[in-house]
C-alpha cells in the first residue's frame, strides 16, 4: 500500500498547523517551511477546507488553521478523503478486464490487507504526532513554541 504525494502533503500541512493552533499560517510559509510547490499545496489545502479539516480566514492577516482539534482528525478519515482512490488491483475498480476475477481469491486477500491498513491508521489522530516529537518538529519547521493542540 502506497499513498501519493498529495496525500502526504496534506498530512504534513495538518501536522503543521497543529503544531501552532492559536495562529493562522499562510500556504506560503508551509510551502517554504517543507520545500515544496507552493502551487501544489494550494490545491492540497483547497481540499482540506472543502473536506473540513481545515479552516481558512480571508483578508489581510488571514490564512488557515484546523477547523477541528487535533484529537478529532483520524489519519484514516484523513487518506479516505484526500487519496484519489483506494483501488490497490485492477479488480478492485470499474473497468475491471482482469480475466481470472471470477475464480480470483487475491482480491479478497488484498481487500483485508487494505481494511486492516485503514483500521491502523483510524486509530491515530492528529494530536498524536504532536506530543512526544512537538520539541523536534518546532526546531526542524523553525516554528515556535505555542500551546500545544489537543
Amino acid at each position: 500500500m502506497r499513498i501519493t504525494q498529495y496525500t502526504d502533503y496534506a498530512l504534513r500541512v495538518l501536522i503543521y498547523l497543529g503544531l501552532q493552533p492559536d495562529r493562522l499560517a499562510t500556504i506560503g510559509e508551509i510551502a517554504e517551511r517543507y520545500a515544496i510547490s507552493r502551487s501544489h499545496l494550494m490545491k492540497v489545502v483547497n481540499q482540506l477546507v472543502q473536506e473540513g479539516f481545515v479552516e481558512g480566514v480571508r483578508g489581510k492577516g488571514g490564512g488557515i488553521r484546523l477547523a477541528l482539534p487535533a484529537g478529532e482528525i483520524r489519519v484514516g478519515d484523513v487518506v479516505r478523503k484526500i487519496e484519489p482512490d483506494l483501488i490497490l488491483v485492477e479488480c478492485f475498480g470499474p473497468g475491471n478486464h482482469c480475466v481470472i476475477t471470477p475464480a480470483c481469491d487475491l482480491k479478497r486477500a488484498l481487500y483485508e490487507a487494505l481494511q486492516a491498513f485503514l483500521k491502523v491508521l483510524d486509530s491515530y489522530t492528529l494530536a498524536d504526532f504532536l506530543g512526544k516529537q512537538r520539541g523536534p518538529l518546532l526546531s526542524l519547521l523553525q516554528l515556535e513554541d505555542g500551546p500545544a493542540a489537543s
